[in-house]
Order: C-alpha cells, then structure tokens, then sequence
C-alpha cells in the first residue's frame, strides 16, 4: 500500500497522519481538541498537549490513519494481545490485534494494528473503508445493524498474529485467532472465518456466498 502519510512533531512526539485511511472517526477531535482541530491550518499540532496524552488518544483511532513515533524515549504502539472485530452498526469492520493484509497470492498488502475493513461493498478503496457507507445525495447508504449471524467456529490454538485475505471478487478470509464482536454484544471466537464485504449477505457479518450471485467484483487497491 503506497504511503500518503504526513508528519507533525513536537519535541516529545511525532504524529503520523494517513488521510487515505481516515473516514473521520473523530475520536482524535474528541479526545484532544486542541491537538487535532480540522478548522486549523495544519490540522495537527503536537505542540499542544503532553506527549502520553497524545499517544493514549492516537491509539483510540480505529482505522490506523494515525500513528505516532516517540522522539522522547517512550515507547511504541503496543501490539493488541488479542484480534478482534467490531461489526459498527450501518458501518465498517474495525479490527484491531497483530495483523496482516495480504491478497490471496500471499503479497502483504498492509501491516498494522488498527484498520477500518469496507463491508458495504461501496468502498473507492477496497478493502479499506473511505466512508461511502454514508447517506449521500445519490445513494441512501449502508444499512445493516451489526447483529452476529451465525457461525461455526473453530476454537484457535493460542494466541498468533490475523491474517485477512482479501478473497477475489469474494469475503475477507480470517486466518488466526479472533474474536469477532456484534454491536449488540454477542461474540464468537474462532480460528478461521470469512466476513462478508458485498454488503448483501444474509447472514452479516459472515459470507454466505451471495456475492457470486450478484456478481460483486471486489476492485481491490
């Protein structure tokens, strides 16, 4: 995935901005409305809060369009301990942990620890979210209330890195341990799996093989 990302320092921190991720979260705005203001010229400034309160709020970024690198001898971004995604109600996959993207000819396509996945099939940037799941004025949008359908889970064998493989023209391959959350609080744990991305699924957020009847090509960049 070719880089689009700019960088804002202070001298503590420098913060790490993909625009090509974000779909305006705003958990950053919400969080340090001083530091991230998108009525200001730059729109990022680390010069106004310390640099832990930066990094914790950094982190809360779902898509992975912020980042951060200490320049102060702090540490990292941690490694989530466990995988996991979050079905977002009319919204994306956000999905968090030790993770892979990689196309079905085993080319990574992205590491990281934080991505926003498209599963209303309406993306411009597939696999990744851009926000079209939104009301438009030429489309009503995504509509789908993040209820689990039902799986049959293989229970993993320990703790590993998550592998999403991005199936042609087809789901999201699951391929490691995962814990994938509905937003009306149901969970399944499970060792493989395959997340719907046509947006016509039956069973959301599972594959239940509908894209091949409707004839969803997938597009990805």
């Amino acid at each position: 995935m070719a880089s689009t990302t700019r960088t804002y320092e202070s001298d503590g921190v420098a913060v790490h901005y993909d625009a090509r991720r974000c779909i305006h979260a705003a958990e950053c705005v919400r969080g340090l409305p001083r530091v991230f203001d998108p009525a200001r010229k730059p729109w990022i400034d680390p010069t106004q809060a310390a640099a832990d309160a930066i990094v914790e709020v950094v982190q809360r970024c779902p898509t992975g369009a912020l980042h951060f690198t200490r320049k102060d001898g702090g540490g990292a971004e941690p490694t989530p301990m466990a995988n996991t995604v979050e079905v977002v109600p009319d919204g994306p996959l956000y999905v968090r942990g030790d993770l892979q993207v990689e196309t079905p000819d085993g080319e990574v396509v992205l590491r990281d620890t934080r991505v926003a996945l498209c599963r209303c099939g309406l993306s411009k940037r597939k696999p990744f979210c851009d926000g079209s799941h939104e009301p438009g004025a030429l489309e009503a949008g995504f509509a789908d209330a993040g209820a689990l359908g039902t799986h049959n889970a293989t229970m993993p064998e320990g703790a590993g890195p998550l592998r999403i493989v991005l199936a042609k023209d087809g789901p999201l391959q699951l391929r490691g341990p995962v814990e994938v959350r509905g937003a009306e609080g149901a969970a399944v744990v499970t060792a493989k799996g395959s997340l719907c991305r046509c947006g016509q699924s039956a069973n959301k957020p599972f594959c239940d093989g509908t894209h091949k009847r409707i004839g969803f090509t997938t597009g990805d960049r």
